[in-house]
């Protein structure tokens, strides 16, 4: 720095020797080389008229390296008036202009004892102050600088760090001791910071806060930050942080090795009442995650949501989560596999807005470990899943290799009946696989009216049983061996190839084939409203998929069976809604001016099929009817028998979905009326 100073003071020692003449000075040094900042290719002219109060000074520099900060300049000019100060020193103030960037002004005051420097631009300014009893110490006060000013410096530690707004105040202390690290420290305060990386992984927006630095620079850099954060919003990787206009203590201590990443031996963040957290972390050179160790505690769940949860819970499509209670949890992890993870639940209640899921009165541990054998045991109350009730269920665990097994089946009790599942082993994300979880699911007896009515279904009644040997959920699908049998209108109604995609997340996927067996059809059309049937119901729906619960696609064929005993009629009614949905027509026989006088006719069978692809029903019957008298050929819904004979015909293969759906509506709500014709 001496060398520096020197250069300054050199025009300014020339011109005090005498102006009473008109002189020039031209100079040419090669490099000019400090502990901080090094100057290649330098020029100095002065020029000072004779009888003149001041002179003109000018100083380029083709090259500015402060390599320990990160800064670099290239054809540097700098203009302005030298006078005498009357102090025995000498000041110069100008603009001062560079390759690339805007123009500041600089003002160099050099004093008998200390050297000043200001540099600003508009209302920001950076001020610089040595003192000759101290060479090495440099002091730089800053008021309203913007951190843009600081992106070298900033992109020493973290290359992909890219500062877009804010504003910095404060005051540093630069030591440059001979043959001793490089030491910045001081306190700093931050408005309206803004900054983020190439792959938007790390973000910052509206960010204040309030910070001590002290930092040396030197083979091994370490770093110590402590103070406030003053609101804002904060992103890293999938964790999103709204601080809105709360205060949090903050504390980093950080060190990194020449050619290695950083290590943050101490992690300190607290926010009152909402979370805590301790720790540690480690980053690779690329600056990914190479271990992590962290403590959290909540004491209130419910504001966690908003502040840090919502990143992850979105990407569950769980944004809207209700959550209440206190929680504490510890993770540790290598890389990007887990090593440890560990959560204490106090009296915890979760409801989804959506009605998808509710748990009340979460209580207990639950212990994970890749290694170690561990123990745990969580409880609740009750709950409901997708609006289906459920009991109170204590849940054993042990873990160890890597995998979080339950001990034992648990049952608890459900829609009258009892479910349970048992076999549950979890593996969570590990060497590029995701979360993957197995067990197995029983329902014994549940009350199929309640299901209904939980559902929102016209009022069934019957049982549900079944048994899942083995559900895998994985790569967000949810995968069911085995199937589950409903006991309904007398018969049978098997379920089978179920399976799950986003089943807790956006726009959840079901697919399943469903098989019927010997159901009461007078049973069965009594409930949906329809005209009365009786006989035997029998068919399959296969290929179901249907994406937010709503159908899209099914391949559906349904027909009656002649059962000994059973009789099989359709009444007027009947017939009528069979056409309304199915737009079809019937014909009668000779008789056929005296069907109205009936209120219902024999039938010999019955049989409908719907594809549905593309929100169009591609309708079929039991086969092809006899050609109209118009040459159009139909489908046959029903095909009767007795006297008077009648048959119920298609003509429309296409029907639009939604048309049908409303139709079906219209049906159940009793708004067809019969007409015979």
């Amino acid at each position: 720095m001496l060398r520096l100073l020197m250069l300054l003071s050199l025009p300014a020692l020339w011109a005090a020797s005498s102006h009473a003449e008109a002189y020039t000075l031209n100079a040419r040094i090669q490099r000019v080389a400090t502990a901080v900042v090094t100057l290649e290719q330098v020029k100095v002219r002065l020029s000072w008229p004779a009888q003149a109060e001041h002179g003109e000074l000018e100083l380029q520099a083709g090259h500015i390296q402060a390599p320990d900060l990160g800064y670099r300049f290239r054809d540097v000019v700098w203009r302005c008036p030298l006078r005498r100060d009357g102090r025995g020193g000498w000041r110069c103030d100008g603009e001062l202009r560079g390759a690339g960037g805007k123009p500041l002004r600089l003002a160099l005051d050099l004093g008998v004892a200390s050297t000043d420097l200001r540099l600003s631009q508009g209302a920001a300014a950076l001020a610089l102050q040595r003192a000759a009893a101290s060479p090495d110490l440099t002091r730089i006060d800053l008021t309203r600088v913007p951190l843009a000013w600081a992106q070298a410096l900033v992109a020493q530690a973290w290359p992909a760090g890219r500062i877009k707004a804010g504003t910095l105040d404060g005051r540093l202390d630069i030591a440059a001791p001979q043959h001793k690290p490089l030491s910045i420290t001081g306190p700093l305060r931050l408005q309206g910071g803004a900054l983020d990386t190439p792959d938007g992984l790390i973000a910052a927006e509206n960010l204040g806060a309030q910070l001590n630095l002290s930092a040396q620079l030197d083979r091994t850099d370490t770093v110590a930050i402590d103070g406030q954060l003053q609101g804002g919003e904060l992103l890293f990787g999938n964790a999103y942080v709204s601080l809105h206009k709360r205060a949090v203590d903050l504390r980093v201590q950080a060190e990194q090795r020449e050619g290695e990443g950083w290590r943050l031996p101490r992690l300190m963040w607290r926010d009152d009442g909402i979370l805590a957290l301790e720790g540690s972390a480690a980053l690779t050179p690329d600056a990914s995650l190479a271990a992590l160790d962290l403590d959290l505690r909540s004491a209130d769940l419910a504001p966690l949501r908003d502040g840090y949860l919502s990143g992850f819970l979105g990407l569950a499509g769980l944004g809207q989560l209700e959550l209440s209670g206190a929680a504490q949890a510890r993770v540790r992890m290598s890389g990007d596999e887990l090593q440890l993870a560990e959560a204490s639940l106090q009296q915890v209640s979760m409801k989804d807005p959506q009605g998808r899921f509710r748990f009340d009165g979460l209580d207990g541990q639950v212990r994970y470990s890749a290694d170690a054998a561990v123990a745990s045991e969580l409880g609740w109350r009750g709950g409901a899943l997708y609006g289906l009730e459920f009991g109170a269920a204590t849940l054993p665990f042990s873990s160890d290799g890597g995998e979080l097994r339950l001990l034992r089946a648990v049952n608890f009790p459900m829609l009258g009946g009892r479910a349970g599942f048992d076999g549950l082993r979890l593996r969570p994300p590990a060497g590029g696989k995701g979360l993957d979880v197995r067990f197995g699911l029983n329902l014994d007896r549940l009350d199929v009216g309640q299901l209904a009515k939980a559902l929102d279904w016209p009022a069934f009644t019957g049982e549900l049983s079944g048994r899942i040997p083995q559900a895998h959920y994985a790569d967000d699908r949810l995968e069911l061996d085995g199937g589950l049998t409903m006991q309904l209108f007398g018969g049978t109604v098997a379920v089978s190839s179920l399976a799950m995609e986003r089943p807790f997340g956006v726009a959840p996927t079901l697919s399943s084939d469903l098989a019927l067996d010997n159901l009461d059809l007078e049973s069965l059309t009594g409930v949906f409203g329809f005209g009365s049937i009786t006989g035997r119901l029998y068919g399959r729906i296969d290929q179901v998929r249907l994406v937010d619960w709503q159908p899209t696609a099914f391949n559906a064929e349904l027909h009656t069976r002649k059962t000994p005993g059973v009789r099989q009629r359709i009444s007027q009614r009947a017939v009528q809604d069979l056409s309304s949905v199915g737009d079809s027509s019937f014909v009668g026989s000779l008789q056929d001016r005296l069907i109205g006088f009936f209120d219902d006719f024999g039938y010999a069978r019955i049989g409908i099929a719907c594809r549905l692809a593309d929100e169009v029903c591609h309708m079929d019957g039991l086969g092809p009817a006899k050609a109209a008298p118009d040459g159009s050929r139909g489908f046959t819904i029903v095909q009767g028998a007795g006297v008077p004979h009648l048959d119920v015909v298609g003509y429309n293969r296409r029907v639009d979905w939604a048309t049908l759906l409303e139709r079906m509506e219209a049906v159940s709500k009793g708004e067809v009326k019969p007409v015979v014709q």
